[in-house]
This record gives C-alpha cells, sequence and structure tokens, in this order.
C-alpha cells in the first residue's frame, strides 16, 4: 500500500499474529503504553484495524520490512471514537519491535503515512497521542513536525484512575499549505 525506502506499510493479514504478538508481549515495548496483551487482544486488535480500513481507506497498517518481509512494527492512522477525549480526529500511531527501536524506521513510517494521508485523504490535521513519560514517541513527533497541544492533556479513558500511564499528551499537525 505505501512503500518507503525500507518499508511497507500494508494491512494486516492473519499470518501476521505471531509477530505483532511478540511486539505486544514485549514489556520494554509495553512500557509506556500499557499493559502486556494476549493473543486475543491482538487478533482483535488486528481485526479491527482490517474493518478501519474498509470503512476508512486507512487503519495503523502492519509495518513490514522490504528486505526480509517480517513485520516490525504497524504506522498509520486511526479516527478516534468515544469515550475519547479526541474522538472525531485523526491520529497518527505508531509501535516498534524493540529490537528495531533507534534505527530510523518509527520516523520514516510516519513520514510515509503523513505524505499518504495528504495526497489520499482531505484531512486538514492530523492528531498523536501519548504518555508524558514516553520520550522517544513524543520527540519523535517533535521531529516529524508536530506541535504540542496547549491544555490538550486528558486522562485516558480506558485506563484506571491511579494507572500512571494514564494522563496523555496530545501534539498536532496540520496539512501542508501549497
Amino acid at each position: 500500500m505505501i512503500e518507503s525506502e525500507r518499508l511497507i506499510l500494508r494491512p494486516w493479514q492473519r499470518d501476521d499474529l505471531p509477530q505483532l504478538l511478540d511486539i505486544c508481549r514485549d514489556p520494554r515495548v509495553m512500557a509506556t503504553i500499557g499493559p502486556l496483551q494476549d493473543e486475543a487482544q491482538v487478533a482483535a486488535a488486528m481485526a479491527r484495524q482490517r474493518s478501519d480500513q474498509a470503512q476508512y481507506g486507512y487503519c495503523y497498517w502492519a509495518m513490514e520490512h522490504r528486505l526480509t518481509a517480517l513485520v516490525i512494527g504497524f504506522c498509520g492512522l486511526e479516527l478516534q471514537r468515544p469515550p475519547m477525549p479526541i474522538a472525531g480526529q485523526t491520529d497518527i500511531g505508531w509501535r516498534l519491535a524493540h529490537g528495531r527501536w533507534g534505527q530510523g524506521y518509527a520516523r520514516e513510517a510516519a513520514l510515509a503515512c503523513l505524505d499518504w494521508a495528504w495526497t489520499h485523504t482531505p484531512l486538514d490535521e492530523i492528531v498523536a497521542i501519548t504518555t508524558p513519560r514516553n520520550t522517544r514517541s513524543w520527540g519523535l513527533m517533535e521531529r516529524i513536525g508536530m506541535t504540542r497541544v496547549v491544555d490538550g492533556d486528558f486522562d485516558h479513558p480506558n485506563l484506571a484512575p491511579g494507572d500512571p500511564l494514564r494522563r496523555h499528551i496530545l501534539y498536532r499537525i496540520d496539512r501542508p499549505t501549497a
């Protein structure tokens, strides 16, 4: 679907489950995201992404390494739904296998997704969220041109009060002007 120098971003296939499950079970990956996920949760997330792709034309796509054909994470766009405070907005998100951190894959994928979005959707802006302690993620948001939304912080409604990951920060980027 979307190709960059080292990556292919594409819809999920059933045989991607073991690779994504490994990523979502890695405590290093999930430390600033949320609890480790089991097979049923990951399979449900993949099904939800396939449904989003069919309904909206985009989703959090599988991030496949071009040379190895391995799924090393995901990156893409997702329309946020209630009860999220940003319901109705489209966010860009990513998750990457720990062994691939620090090699520029997330940045490459995020920039390719933004380019795709500005070309193929009527979106005027795209948002992104993360926890304040996920410095890698909000650092990437800034490197791809996103800016922090003043007074945009919120408590994630799917996380319990007192959960150290409940507080989220909001970033955004506007459609480039011609």
